[in-house]
């Protein structure tokens, strides 16, 4: 057994031995292209939304060096009948493509090396493993000699994060396209790929860019954040495994909701971020676990580029809104910049924005995203205008919290003269939506909604403090051309603050209104405590 070709079932033990979420179904879905037309498989997802999990369960599935029935004897993928044909039957080459570049910068090896030394690191696993293996010119040909051999098995690939080295090598193209060609050999090569490649399965960041240089594997089926199939239930957590979760850890379920649901993907119902949801669970905590993972950094130098108003736009996302977006330009790389649409596209396979392909428009998760983006507002790099906006969506809210009528409404005027009043400001849905970027600095601190039902109708925004937080919560309620005072007498007299009951802590009513003869907006605000 080696550490490449057949590396064993120990990686997905240890993760099964954890709180495991039964994903075994996926096998089945690999199952069913094995020695077919589709046998390639490439699946995009994110950071943190367990790529590098499915390929250790898949090859403790398909490796025939070990035997993996106490691991998935007591799975979904058990009850099947086609579990016992594959299991533990095939040849596996499992390779995680950043560990060899990783290695190549320590041995300081150009990136152009990076396929030699992957082939190599075959070569030497195969001899461990057949040491009457006979010399052959190519280690193409030494596995299909393996394979072809009266008690043979043939390969199945898996390769974890296939585009580390096209994003790596961005600049290499002599190390891109020796990379490429090396795929190429493995599944595009008539002869070999149908006799020794049993299926192959990759997974990456970004899909398959669709320029000439990458139709080295474009016989690849794709599935990606935008277009994921049939692997949409397996891209992260479903809410009922996030409820069971919850129970099991003791942890509040609407907390986890708001702080890591909110990917919309056809074909599957809400899906949450699973790195976050296990890291709330082991810490008893929910807030952001993004920034240990993700190329974070990143994001200022893409929004930085403010295609088309795209600064706006994120601001306006942060606020709440969706934006329409064109998807099918987008070259699937990191430097290829041309749009607004570009950049959001991007932002999608990053997990940063989810996609719902029925509108065509982007729109931000949850609050653990939204905080990323609030970072990013919050930086020197970013135009003057958005940094003014925060500092003083930051003054409303302290101002609301200490109960300055007086000083809310002014904030509310700059911010409607200077930056988000729409063209027409001329009705109650347009003082929600300057209300809705007035509130920007709320969110990390509470949990926002919006004509949320409560009591005897439904309150026009609600701000739920985050766990564990000591800020009182708040119910808006807006009003146009008539006054804040009826405002909160609408609020205690269809009781929209019943909502709030399971909160311990006070409660703060925020009438607003706007009033077209003067031009002015007024506030009104009362505590209440329903501890």
């Amino acid at each position: 057994m080696g550490i490449y070709v057949n590396p064993g079932n120990s990686g997905f033990a240890e993760i099964n031995d954890s709180d495991y979420v039964d994903k075994s179904m996926l096998i089945d879905l690999i199952n069913r292209t094995i020695g077919k037309k589709n046998k390639l498989t490439c699946v995009s997802r994110p950071r943190r939304f367990g790529k590098s999990y499915a390929a250790k369960m898949l090859t403790a599935y398909y490796d025939c060096s070990c035997d993996s029935h106490g691991l998935f004897d007591k799975k979904r993928i058990a009850r099947l009948k086609s579990y016992p044909e594959h299991l533990n039957q095939y040849n596996v080459i499992y390779l995680e493509i950043t560990s060899f570049i990783s290695e190549a910068g320590i041995l300081r090896r150009p990136l152009v090396e990076v396929p030699k030394m992957i082939m190599e690191a075959v070569h030497d696993d195969l001899l461990q493993i057949y040491p009457d293996l006979p010399k052959r010119r190519t280690v193409n040909d030494e596995l299909l000699y393996c394979a072809e051999k009266p008690d043979g098995k043939r390969f199945v690939f898996i390769i974890d994060e296939w585009d580390a080295m096209i994003r790596e090598a961005k600049d290499d193209e002599e190390a891109q396209q020796t990379y490429l060609n090396l795929l190429r050999g493995w599944f595009k090569n008539g002869t070999f790929t149908p006799k020794a490649v049993a299926a192959a399965y990759m997974t990456g960041i970004l899909p398959i860019k669709k320029d000439g240089k990458q139709s080295a594997i474009s016989d690849f089926y794709e599935f990606s954040m935008l277009h994921p199939g049939d692997f949409a239930k397996f891209t992260g957590f479903s809410e009922t495994e996030v409820k069971r979760l919850c129970r099991k850890n003791k942890m509040n379920f609407d907390d986890m909701k708001a702080w890591y649901d909110g990917y919309e993907l056809l074909g599957a119902h809400a899906i949450y971020n699973p790195y976050s949801v296990m890291n709330a669970c082991r810490e008893k905590e929910c807030r952001s676990f993004w920034g240990r993972t993700s190329a974070s950094e990143a994001l200022t130098e893409y929004i930085d580029m403010d295609f088309d108003g795209l600064q706006e736009t994120v601001v306006r996302l942060i606020g709440g809104d969706e934006s329409a977006v064109n998807t099918l330009q987008f070259q699937n790389d990191f430097e290829r910049f041309k749009t607004k649409d570009d950049v959001l596209t991007l932002l999608v396979h990053l997990g940063y924005l989810t996609y719902d392909s029925v509108r065509g428009t982007v729109y931000v998760p949850n609050e653990e995203v939204r905080g990323e983006f609030r970072s990013f507002l919050g930086n020197d790099q970013v135009s003057k205008h958005w940094i003014k906006l925060i500092g003083r969506s930051r003054r409303l809210l302290n101002d609301t919290i200490a109960g300055n009528n007086t000083a809310v409404a002014a904030v509310l005027e700059e911010i409607r003269e200077e930056q988000y009043a729409p063209q027409f400001y001329n009705n109650e849905q347009a003082l929600r939506a300057v209300i809705k970027y007035a509130y920007i600095a709320a969110f990390g601190q509470y949990v926002k909604a919006e004509e949320m039902p409560s009591g005897k109708g439904i309150a026009d925004v609600v701000f739920i403090p985050a766990s564990l937080s000591k800020l009182p919560a708040l119910v808006i309620e807006l009003k146009w051309n008539k006054t804040s005072g009826g405002a909160i007498e609408q609020i205690k007299n269809k009781k929209y603050d019943s909502v709030l009951k399971p909160f311990a802590g006070n409660i703060l009513l925020v009438g607003i209104n706007y009033d077209e003869k003067t031009g002015k907006h007024t506030c009104s605000i009362e505590e209440v405590n329903i501890s």
